[in-house]
């Protein structure tokens, strides 16, 4: 890690230093794409022989865990587990990208054979739909629709995956059971609707369901779950500030009213930007783009904080607000925020997103990861727990296929450096209960093989078919929507005459090339660098 770190180090501090700048190694990129894969059979051969099928893998214990049920309050794990499989199910594309058809098919066949949704948990809407049910729907159509893409078929497959898609889709319906259009945190899977926790959402939690329910609606001709998506969106529009323009954090369904009014690109709110904007993209909504190019208006104008003392191109970063004034509600950054980055290249503000990505590298480059909160006033940790979250890797791919900069093959080297000398148990990667001490906890949560190895594998096969074709979007888990024709048309795959014609949709691949002589040269000043490590106390 350190001789990465000099290296890239002595490359941010002298720009004449064409020859690293100008290329990744080839056979560089190549083993680091098998290193990768490596990392993820690691956690998944694991997670399947002493987990399946359970929900989760105990990396250090080696065996499995589902809820929760002696604790039913313990949301921190039965928001996310519910005794479906939620490790093979999450895992299913990455093992597609990766080219493995045998173990595709395999785990097809094992989710089809032995889910089922009929089952006595409660959980979180949120954390099912974009880890189970968006997987369900790109492993479906994997299979269905992009042949062309994957090579992967099967002949006796009759819509399985589908039918388990909508079956729990329909159980996730009695949580828009209300009068406010925002849907309650949590169902049971059996009952409805749950009455056990405070009836209180985050913004992310509510305004991050759109792409898989429209989707699920059109493939099985089902026009209320793109409905109950939509009234979804339409009401967290009318509750944003008439003053900034922002909208909070959690809204409480009982008192009809904001409990937390923070606004900020960070945890609780990340993925409702990222929904609006991708909504847009994948189905041509124009009210979508409209809301989202507010809320960024918004942002720039209240959020964003330069440096002190600011100067011109000073480092900036992202605060927390309150909604209706702007004031600053306090000090920290979260992890999760790094997601924003890929959002503003989906936007196509390469630069900002640029400098934006220097700040959390700066901070990975600190820990070997990124705490879920940094005191930016204070320069410490707030919270120093990482699970193996995905969004600084996710951001460095999204940024590396924008630019096609070698800047961010070396950050992706020094993230899967970090993930295998820090994080690497007995039988799988460990969250890491501090960054500082690196200690870990025994949970590998399934977003680490879903997302944060799909994206590390991605950066560097970049011959892969998504990465040559360039018409995918990833969901907020990481999962596949293919940007087409298919998915502007509304159409019911047991009724195959229920079709309407699509949009155009050519305009959205018009961006511009990245100029080449910015690849000759680190992507951000040497200045800037400085300033970096000056905000957040890194020795450089």
């Amino acid at each position: 890690m350190l001789s990465l770190y000099v290296l890239i180090s002595t490359w941010l501090v002298c720009a004449s230093f064409y020859d690293l700048a100008m290329n990744y190694p080839r056979d560089r990129s190549a083993e680091l794409q098998e290193k990768v894969k490596t990392m993820f059979y690691f956690g998944f051969d694991n997670y399947m022989q002493h987990a399946y099928p359970l929900d989760e893998l105990n990396p250090h214990a080696c065996t499995g865990r589902g809820p929760d049920t002696d604790d039913p309050s313990n949301i921190n794990i039965n928001d996310v587990l519910g005794n479906f499989s939620l490790g093979l199910i999450d895992s299913l594309d990455t093992l597609a990208i990766m080219g493995d058809k045998k173990e595709f098919i395999s785990a097809i066949q094992n989710v089809i054979n032995s889910v089922t949704f009929d089952q006595e948990s409660t959980v979180q809407v949120f954390e099912t739909t974009i880890r189970i049910l968006g997987s369900l729907l790109t492993s479906h159509l994997i299979i269905t629709e992009w042949t062309d893409t994957f090579g992967i078929t099967l002949d006796t497959y009759d819509n399985e995956l589908l039918s388990l898609a909508h079956d729990l889709g329909s159980r996730l319906l009695p949580a828009f059971d209300n009068q406010l259009g925002v849907p309650f945190p949590r169902v049971n899977l059996r009952r409805g609707k749950s009455q056990m926790f405070n009836q209180a959402t985050c913004t992310a939690g509510a305004g991050t369901l759109i792409l898989e329910f429209k989707m699920l609606g059109r493939l099985v001709g089902d026009p209320v779950f793109e409905s109950v998506a939509e009234r979804a969106m339409d009401r967290l529009w009318e509750l944003r500030s008439n003053e900034t323009g922002l909208i909070g954090n959690v809204y409480n369904l009982e008192e009809d009213s904001w409990e937390d009014p923070m606004s900020g690109i960070g945890a609780g709110i990340d993925s409702y930007y990222e929904y609006l904007l991708k909504s847009y993209v994948l189905f041509g909504n124009e009210n979508d783009l409209y809301r989202f190019n507010s809320y960024y208006r918004s942002i720039e104008q209240h959020i964003k904080r330069h440096s002190s003392p600011p100067h011109l191109n000073s480092p900036f970063y992202y605060a927390n607000v309150h909604m209706d004034t702007g004031k600053l509600q306090n000090h920290w950054i979260d992890s999760l925020s790094a997601a924003f980055i890929g959002v503003q290249v989906l936007h196509g503000d390469l630069e900002t997103a640029i400098l934006h990505h220097a700040l959390f590298y700066g901070l990975w480059l600190k820990y070997d990861a990124l705490p879920e909160r940094y005191n930016w006033e204070r320069k410490i940790c707030e919270y120093s727990i990482y699970p193996l979250r995905p969004e600084f890797a996710e951001a460095t791919y999204l940024l590396y296929q924008a630019t096609k900069h070698p800047f961010y093959q070396y950050v992706g080297e020094a993230i899967y450096q970090s993930l295998e000398q820090y994080t690497r148990a007995k039988c799988g990667y460990a969250t890491l209960n501090s960054v500082l001490s690196k200690k870990q906890e025994d949970r590998m949560e399934s977003f680490f093989l879903s997302e944060t190895c799909k994206y590390l594998y991605l950066l560097f096969d970049t011959d892969n078919p998504l990465n040559q074709r360039g018409d995918f979007i990833f969901t907020t888990e990481g999962h596949l929507m293919r940007v087409d024709s298919f998915a502007r048309e509304r159409r019911n795959v047991f009724n195959k005459g229920d079709t309407d014609k699509a949009t155009n949709i050519s305009h959205l691949f018009s961006c511009e090339t990245f100029p080449r002589y910015r690849q000759l040269a680190p992507p951000f000043s040497e200045q800037y660098w400085f300033d970096i490590a000056s905000l957040i106390n890194l020795k450089l």
